[in-house]
This record gives structure tokens, sequence and C-alpha cells, in this order.
């Protein structure tokens, strides 16, 4: 699952998660623009812990760098900041290692990877797990405001490899933005919206982190059904532009990004007018974008992969 559940008494459980952002740190390496990976490292982490119904409340990081600049360490502690008030966790410690000899930058000395463990609360007999999950629930996707921190590698490739781009080019999809404007969008954080979900009263059968993947990521509640994407939510112009520059299939541009879903939830159908209102009020632009099937083990999202 999302996060790993450890029972420490009688009805309650810490729920723990850890992860990085990945290789989304050479772009912002490359652009200077060091701000915004501090909300993508809380992003993956709380992302993830919410999704067995548990509410974060503390995050731990781990920042190696190949040389410490201390005007670069404050740049990314501002974000680690901005996404810890945003997702309503503490940031009690962390640590700062020095490894010249295993970072590299892109350039060098600048390199660094980060990486951080969320902590969470929940009762035992609240977890979310997918256990639920049945035949006619529907799938309320919530947007996403970008890549996130997930499938940079293609991304890259396709964009400034074969594409010939530079981060500062604004080409006429992106509508104005550059390049590097929508490869550094922070990951958009889930928790408010989810906790408010999981307090007003209606039932949810499953909640889904959508990250590297792409929309796969549902089997990870439940492979003993199917999950069929109906009505997807707008895909951003990012996506598009990877896959023409990159000659990349739309099938696989579907099994490796989130195309314009971050966040799912499962719920039953009855519900989903409900848990649409209530998330759209948080994340503007969130719909039932599909409805799991009998298909046991099957992910059918346009065109038609799965």
């Amino acid at each position: 699952h999302y996060a790993s559940v450890l029972e420490v008494a009688p009805n309650l459980g810490i729920a723990l998660s850890t992860d990085g952002v990945g290789s989304k740190l050479v772009v912002a390496e490359q652009a200077d623009r060091l701000e915004g990976v501090g909300i993508d490292c809380v992003a993956m982490n709380v992302n993830d812990v919410v999704c067995v119904g548990a509410e974060p409340i503390a995050l731990l990081d781990y920042l190696a760098v190949e040389e410490p600049d201390p005007k670069r360490l404050a740049r990314i502690g501002e974000g680690l900041r901005a996404g810890a008030q945003l997702a309503g966790v503490e940031v009690p410690g962390g640590e700062l290692a020095v490894l010249p000899e295993l970072i590299r930058g892109h350039p060098s000395p600048h390199g660094f990877d980060l990486c951080a463990t969320a902590i969470g609360t929940v009762a035992l007999d609240a977890l979310v797990t997918g256990e639920r999950i049945e035949p006619g629930d529907a799938l309320v996707g919530l947007p996403s405001s970008g890549l996130h921190s997930n499938g940079y590698t293609l991304a890259r490739r396709a964009l400034l490899d074969q594409g010939g781009l530079g981060l500062d080019d604004r080409p006429p999809e992106l509508a104005g933005a550059s390049v590097a404007d929508v490869l550094l969008e922070p990951t958009a954080i889930y928790v408010r919206a989810v906790l408010d979900l999981l307090r007003c009263g209606l039932s949810v059968h499953g909640l889904a982190h959508i990250t590297g993947g792409g929309i796969a990521n549902l089997l990870r509640l439940s492979d003993e059904v199917g999950y069929r994407i109906e009505r997807p939510l707008p895909i951003p112009p990012i996506f598009g532009l990877v896959g023409r520059l990159g000659d990349v299939a739309e099938a696989e541009l579907w099994d490796v990004f989130n195309m314009g879903c971050g966040f799912v939830a499962v719920v039953p159908a009855g519900h989903a007018d409900d848990a649409v209102a209530l998330l759209a009020a948080h994340h503007p632009g969130s719909a039932r974008i599909g409805t799991v099937s009998d298909e046991r083990g099957r992910v059918a999202a346009p065109p038609g992969t799965g």
C-alpha cells in the first residue's frame, strides 16, 4: 500500500511513508529554482500517508548536498516550511549530509538529493485499505498541478534532448509559461481535502495518490476489481508536448504520468456527488472520472490502455 501502519496502542496506529523528489531535482539545479522542491518532498510523503486514512502530523527530511551553500540550503528550507504549512504538519528535525564523493550536481558543485519520512496517526478501525472497494463504486479525481514529481527522466529526454528546448523557452502549447515554469510547478498537496472527506460522514472505500505508473496506481488499492476511466480530467498541455517531441505513444503517457489527475477517492456511487462537491471546494476541477468494474486487475484508461 502507500504507507506502512504500526499498531502502537489499542485502536491506534502510526502510518509511515518515505519518498524523495527524484530527478525533478536535476531541473531545479539547472534552472537554479530551489524553493519549490521542498513542497514536492512534503507532498510526495503526506499524500501517501493520507491514503490509509491517517492524518499526517510530522515530517523528517534528509538533505544530502555536494557542497553546503547556506543560501541554497535556506531556499530549500523555505519550500519545506511552505509544504509543511500546506499539509498541516510539523518538521521537528532532519539531517544534512555533505557528500561530495557521492553527489554530483547539474552543474557541480550544486548537487543535492532530498527525501523525507512522514508520520501520521490513524484509528485502526478507521483504516482505509481498499478492501471495501466493489464494482459500481465511483472514482473521483482531483486535478494535478502538472507532472508532480514523477516521469522526469522521460520528460527531460523528450523536451530537452529530443525536442531541443531550453528551460527558458516558451513553446506555444504552454500558453506563455516557460519549460522550467511548468516542469517545476510544485506537487499538489491533498491532505486537507482528503481529511475533510474522511471526517464528513461519507463512506470512503479507497484513496490513491497517482504517482509513477500513472492511473494504474489504483491497483495498489485492490486488484480484485478493475477500474474504468470514463471521463478523464482535462489533460495539461505539457503531457501532449512530451508526447509530440519525444514521439511517445499516448498509451505510454498514461502508463508513466498522472495525466492531469493527481489523486483518486473511491466512494459508493450514491456518495459521488457529495464527495465531488467537498473535494472541489479544496481543489477546483475535481470530478467523477470513472467507475470500479468487475474486470479483475485491469485499469482501462483512454485510449483503451490497461
